[in-house]
């Protein structure tokens, strides 16, 4: 799917299988509609790979790990990147250590996969003439990059997938339901994921409410706080503000064409 307009151009692509089963898509985008700015990007709790296209250098190219507090970036209208956008719980099978080492961090993909083939890499994206081109080379890179067996651990997929459906899971409970200690599931779902379960519900409860608000100008916030499983208005506003640095009165007006993106006015 490709959405362009006279100041940007946005791609994206959906791996075949087996990367789709770990990877949610593929983007690239390039421009912006002002000539330099900064946004607020909340937290999702996903891992995110990013190419910056400019030089084909290997530092130009970055892990995000999964995020539990926002983040800031940096806008441009020469901006071009290319980027993965990996499932929840998905990045585990391409770094040979546990995920929760990248929670609330990140760094150079060289220092991780090699400066050599990572360099390499980019500068073959950077030279290669199509979108469709850059991401087959992303396709195949991600490929070359998994380290552990394509399948993960069936107590964390059965309990993201549960998760997902319904936030206010214990761990405790879910620790019963795939039959281990309370302890040790959560050593392995932070191992897999980069959070422990509560912090994932927390954040997948807090990302509810903001696709909950998107494209709507009005908004009961009582109303979406109590649907999204807050048990009090007081508890509602302490998470929104810890996962975002705003009130949800704050939020609405600073939003972008990605929920997700927050302007930071200067």
């Amino acid at each position: 799917m490709t959405t362009e307009s006279n100041s940007f151009c946005f791609k994206w692509h959906v791996p075949q299988r087996p990367l789709s089963d770990f990877v949610g898509l593929l983007w690239y985008w390039r421009g912006h509609e002002s000539a330099y700015s900064k946004e607020r990007v909340l937290p999702s709790g996903t891992v995110e790979l990013v190419v910056k296209l400019g030089k084909g250098r290997a530092s130009d190219a970055g892990i995000s790990g999964p995020k539990s507090r926002y983040f800031v970036i940096e806008r441009r209208t020469e901006d071009e990147l290319l980027g993965v956008h990996f499932k929840q719980g998905g990045g585990f099978p391409f770094f040979n250590f546990p995920i929760a080492e990248l929670h609330n961090g990140g760094g150079s993909l060289a220092a991780i996969w090699g400066e050599k083939s990572t360099g390499e890499m980019v500068e073959l994206l950077h030279e290669a003439l199509t979108i469709d081109e850059k991401f087959r080379l992303l396709e195949k890179w991600l490929m070359g990059a998994v380290c552990h067996s394509l399948e993960q651990h069936p107590a964390v997929s059965y309990a993201i997938e549960a998760f997902q459906h319904d936030p206010l899971l214990s761990s405790a409970d879910m620790a019963e339901k795939v039959g281990f200690s309370q302890r040790r599931f959560i050593e392995l779902f932070r191992s897999d994921v980069g959070l422990t379960p509560k912090l994932f519900c927390r954040v997948r409860r807090f990302q509810q409410v903001i696709r909950a608000v998107e494209n709507r100008e009005e908004v009961d916030w009582a109303d979406v706080a109590l649907s999204a499983g807050y048990y009090d208005q007081a508890h509602f506003i302490h998470d929104f503000q810890q996962f975002s640095g705003l009130t949800p009165k704050q939020y609405l007006p600073l939003r972008t064409g990605h929920s997700n993106h927050v302007k930071i006015h200067e």
